[in-house]
């Protein structure tokens, strides 16, 4: 088993390889078709372009590992089932689960390095090139401008629109632009045509427009409307750079830019602010409820202390993080003496004690309560989205256990598949995979499923359907009674033959 196990797992490594590097390149051209014309009409360095699409690669990987997985399962099986090496197995008395016994342990292999890349690398490569796309934003917005639609010229307030574009000499026609940046005014732009070019020194955006009028409106004086008529009107938008700027200071990260400790640590927090928005509505109806009896009010109870909820994945985690990083230094707090007390002089008259006033008890009015309802339904969302990622990790990461199982059975049931196998049942599994998926992150996310059920649903049913398929095929007595996907066409048409005969038997 030792000789078969290492032979097995010689046959997976050449077309996993294979299928790795051909799905990422084909995934990694499609990107570089989508983006390659917008980056380059900004004039960006090649090296910027390639550090665009270098951090597109984790991303990619994370989804065709998996994939790359089944195709060399599909591959390698369908192969050896072809060749009567299976059947040789079988008949030396090695059954089919000595065979999937080493490649489920690749599988299992496959998914945990998985999902260390995809919880450790691939949200810091998701958070750099997210922060580095938003700085590409910034520069050369006059690229980014497309016709017929209300165009944002960031940072500033003004919302553009023109009937056309020059891109390449900064012409622009029919042109309306809304300034809503005024705290006391508010401003549309007429022009007819107008030019847009950088000021010296490339930061700052000049737009000069001919033939147009202003039309200005102020809340404060609600019934004065004031119109301009000019033939020149030049515009300044400030801090829009030509030249890339990076910005090294860390964003704030999405759900996307994450690791599962991280994610975990925003659930708890959601979590706390659930149960304390419940506290506090709770309080709301006792307190009410005592004022209308006439009892005294009751103190606020304790906030229950925080307990030890960090997995021991993220512990272990923290601490390689600890060995691997440098500590970051402690400031030392200067040593202070205790602190004084007020203590009275001799002879000095007692303090003076006033009379304590009843504070007027008032009742909660509705938007307290409604308040706490929101806290706790946002509250609730927000740790659910956050819990449908974590989920999100593990199902993408352990689907290489699932594809393993569904890629054999389908092997092993037609063995002259060939490449039509490999490919036809490769898309149609990750499909279905792949599909539940986005389906099931958007149930969960409007809360109609559970964050787990909808993020495991799709491993469990390919799952189960391996194991039927996988306890069907031992107990045949050959790999190569199957055909290929002609036998499948055979068998549809001849239930379909079956349910017309019954059909006309009966209306006869």
């Amino acid at each position: 088993m030792r000789l078969l196990s290492r032979y097995l797992l010689r046959e997976l490594a050449a077309p996993f390889l294979f299928g790795l590097t051909a799905l990422t390149s084909l995934m990694l051209l499609s990107q570089i078709a989508k983006k390659f014309g917008s980056l380059v009409g900004k004039g960006l360095p090649w090296s910027v372009i390639g550090e665009v699409f270098l951090l597109s690669v984790p991303f990619i990987v994370a989804m065709t590992l998996p994939m790359a997985v089944l195709i060399a399962v599909l591959y390698a099986f369908s192969h050896l089932a072809a060749d009567n090496e299976i059947t040789a197995m079988r008949a030396s008395g090695i059954s089919v689960y000595q065979i999937l016994a080493p490649v489920l342990l690749w599988g299992a292999l496959m998914s945990a390095l998985n999902f260390v890349f995809v919880d450790q690398v691939l949200p810091r490569s998701n958070a750099r090139l997210r922060g580095l796309l938003i700085d590409i934003g910034r520069k050369k917005p006059t690229f980014e401008l497309r016709e017929q639609v209300i165009n944002e010229v960031p940072p500033s307030q003004y919302f553009l629109r023109a009937g056309r574009i020059d891109a390449a000499t900064g012409r622009l026609k029919d042109i309306t632009i809304y300034d809503v940046g005024g705290e006391t005014s508010r401003r549309v732009i007429y022009a007819d045509s107008g030019l847009m070019a950088y000021a010296e020194g490339q930061t700052d955006l000049s737009l000069r427009l001919y033939d147009g009028a202003i039309h200005q409106y102020r809340p404060s004086d609600p019934l004065t409307f004031q119109l301009t008529y000019y033939h020149i009107n030049d515009i300044r938008v400030k801090n829009v750079f030509d030249e890339l700027q990076r910005n090294t200071s860390d964003a704030v990260r999405g759900d996307r830019e994450m690791s599962t400790c991280e994610m975990i640590s925003v659930i708890d927090e959601a979590r706390d602010e659930e149960a304390q928005a419940i506290r506090d509505r709770s309080s709301f109806l006792v307190g009410d409820l005592r004022i209308l009896l006439s009892l005294p009010p009751i103190p606020p109870p304790p906030p229950p202390p925080p307990g030890q909820r960090t997995p021991s994945y993220c512990r272990w985690i923290e601490s390689v993080h600890g060995l691997l990083l440098p500590k970051t230094a402690q400031a030392q707090s200067p040593a202070q003496g205790p602190p004084r007390q007020n203590v009275r002089p001799q002879g000095s008259p007692p303090p003076v004690k006033f009379p304590v006033q009843r504070e007027r008890l008032q009742l909660s009015n509705w938007s307290q309560v409604a308040t706490a309802v929101d806290r706790i339904q946002d509250s609730d969302r927000r740790a659910d989205r956050y819990l449908v990622e974590v989920h999100k990790k593990w199902a993408i990461s352990l689907a290489c256990i699932s594809f393993v199982i569904v890629g054999m059975v389908m092997a092993l049931r037609f063995p002259r598949g060939g490449i039509g196998l490999v490919i036809g049942g490769g898309l149609l599994v990750f499909s279905v995979h792949y599909v539940g998926l986005t389906e099931g992150e958007s149930l969960a996310d409007r809360g109609f499923v559970s964050p787990w059920l909808a993020m495991w649903a799709p491993n469990i049913v390919l799952t189960v359907i391996g194991l039927i398929g996988l306890i069907r095929v031992s107990r045949e007595s050959g790999s190569t009674r199957g055909g290929d996907f002609q036998e499948v066409l055979d068998a549809v048409r001849h239930l379909f033959r079956r349910r017309r005969t019954a059909a006309k038997g009966r209306t006869a």
